[in-house]
């Protein structure tokens, strides 16, 4: 059924859950895994490009911002790479062989482009459930991907519980009692 498949992880909540999702795949079908993380200022976490102002008011503080995000960056990725070595782990001490890579550039033609280089027979990946201006504007990755990619795609949903979870913080958190 399937040989190779491509997992595309990120650092939202649901990252843990596309990885299980595509291990059980993998040690039900014996296929191998592909784990990507693609590295990208779309990325929840990810650290803000600074904007430079054509007045240089304060000499030095565009540096100073540049050099402060060369750093989050740096950490960003570490992150990333941490956070594949983990899941890379995982699978491999369940015995399904895994690698991974870690890219950078826009998501969803990274995913594409790995998983027809690859030459993947499924890719499994996350949607964090943007609609409507939120997707107009920021673009779906698991949109793109389903209407690009060369292979199967199966897209894993934030479970109830979760979205339930976080409407309840997102309500409470709003509630203020004077």
């Amino acid at each position: 059924m399937f040989k190779k498949i491509l997992v595309a992880l990120d650092h939202s909540q649901i990252g843990q859950q596309v990885f299980e999702q595509a291990l059980d795949l993998a040690k039900l079908t014996q296929a191998n895994l592909m784990l990507l993380h693609v590295l990208s200022p779309e990325e929840e976490g990810s650290p803000y490009v600074p904007t430079f102002s054509s007045f240089n008011y304060y000499p030095g503080l565009s540096s100073q911002s540049f050099e402060l995000y060369q750093e989050q960056w740096e950490t960003f990725k570490n992150k990333g790479i941490q956070m594949l070595q983990f899941f890379c782990t995982q699978a491999n001490t369940a015995g399904v062989t895994t690698e991974f890579t870690q890219n950078i550039g826009n998501p969803g033609r990274i995913v594409c482009d790995l998983a027809r280089s690859y030459n993947a027979d499924l890719i499994v990946m996350g949607r964090r459930g943007r609609s409507g201006l939120t997707e107009l504007f920021l673009g779906s990755v698991s949109n793109y991907v389903l209407h690009h990619a060369h292979c199967s795609v199966h897209v894993v949903h934030l479970s109830v519980i979760h979205k339930t979870n976080e409407i309840v913080k997102e309500s409470t958190s709003t509630l203020s009692v004077n």
